[in-house]
């Protein structure tokens, strides 16, 4: 039962892990690089990111769709078929956002950019991509509770990969 609760979780929740992982790993296109505000969010919140995080989050969610259309009906949480195929840009956008919200505070707090602040650097595309999809669905307690235990523990190991590939200059 939980194992099932986990995987549907994850899948459910896979297109703000793309987002959220997007403008680290796309931060070599050479548009938009400009900070969206580096005295609120620091230099590293760009308009880039912004960007290649929603789309990407759509793109996931619409081969979810495609997927769940084509017979994938394995780990679902919810009906593709009830959903438009660019509902996944609100939970793109809703994990990037998260991260932006983060930032100021972090900034508030004199927190330098890329210097660790647990849990909130783990949290706060969680929250942000719950937050953004719910104009579309309201996710049951029991997967909010889900990803806001496992997605920080993956968060750490990603980030931990990414340092060790020289992806990341830190490790968390």
């Amino acid at each position: 039962m939980i194992a099932d609760l986990l995987l549907k979780s994850l899948y459910f929740f896979l297109p703000a892990y793309v987002a959220n992982m997007a403008p680290v790993l796309l931060r070599w296109i050479p548009f938009g690089a400009q900070p969206v505000s580096e005295r609120w969010f620091g230099a590293h919140k760009t308009w880039r990111g912004l960007v290649v995080a929603t789309l990407f989050g759509g793109m996931v969610f619409a081969i979810q769709k495609y997927a769940y259309a084509s017979g994938f009906r394995g780990f679902l949480l919810i009906d593709y078929a009830g959903f438009p195929w660019w509902s996944g840009f609100f939970m793109g956008a809703g994990a990037i956002l998260g991260d932006l919200v983060k930032s100021y505070y972090k900034r508030k707090n004199g927190i330098p950019p890329g210097e660790p602040w647990i849990p909130w650097d783990q949290a706060d595309f969680v929250f942000g991509g719950i937050i953004g999809f719910f104009v579309l669905y309201v996710a049951p307690i029991e997967v909010v509770v889900m990803l806001l235990v496992v997605s920080p523990i993956l968060h750490l190991g990603v980030n931990y990969i990414g340092y060790l590939l020289k992806i990341r200059e830190t490790k968390f």
